[in-house]
């Protein structure tokens, strides 16, 4: 057994500024002050079942897209639901969406589906709204220090 925790991070950058995002992200889980952190890191149209199967916690990062979230990532859901339903409840997980508008109709899909893996948010959603912040990126990198 490994005495390490594996961290999936899932994240749609299709921009600069939402990669900035995962990489924050990744570097909070990596902190020098936090030990025994392995981190994934994959896109979703990449992410397999087996990554989530062999995962202690998820990330998932997703732009809100037409009010939802992005199409790689619901085809992402689309592919681990039901492979990973019964053995991965209770996983915990947490969620970044970057926002243009409000991200609200984003964040009710998500919370759907997670309801539905019986997935246990252990972070209030992060939701970054609006023009693109710096702050975004510190809110991000604090998150990844606190997921596992």
């Amino acid at each position: 057994m490994s005495d390490y925790k594996k961290l999936l991070l899932v994240a749609h950058t299709p921009s600069l500024n939402l990669q900035k995002l995962a990489d924050a992200v990744i570097r909070g889980a990596q902190h020098p002050d936090i030990e025994a952190v392995k981190v994934q890191y994959t896109a979703p149209l990449q992410a397999t079942p087996d990554d989530v199967l062999n995962a202690d916690a998820l990330i998932l990062l997703t732009p809100e897209n037409l009010g939802y979230m992005s199409g790689a990532m619901k085809d992402f859901f689309d592919r681990i639901y039901y492979p990973c339903l019964e053995e991965k409840q209770g996983m915990p997980c947490a969620i970044i969406i970057r926002a243009g508008h409000d991200g609200t109709g984003t964040k009710r899909a998500l919370e759907s589906i997670l309801t539905g893996l019986k997935w246990r948010t252990v972070q209030e959603i992060l939701t970054c709204r609006g023009d693109f912040q710096d702050s975004f990126v510190d809110q991000c990198e604090e998150l990844g220090m606190c997921i596992v």
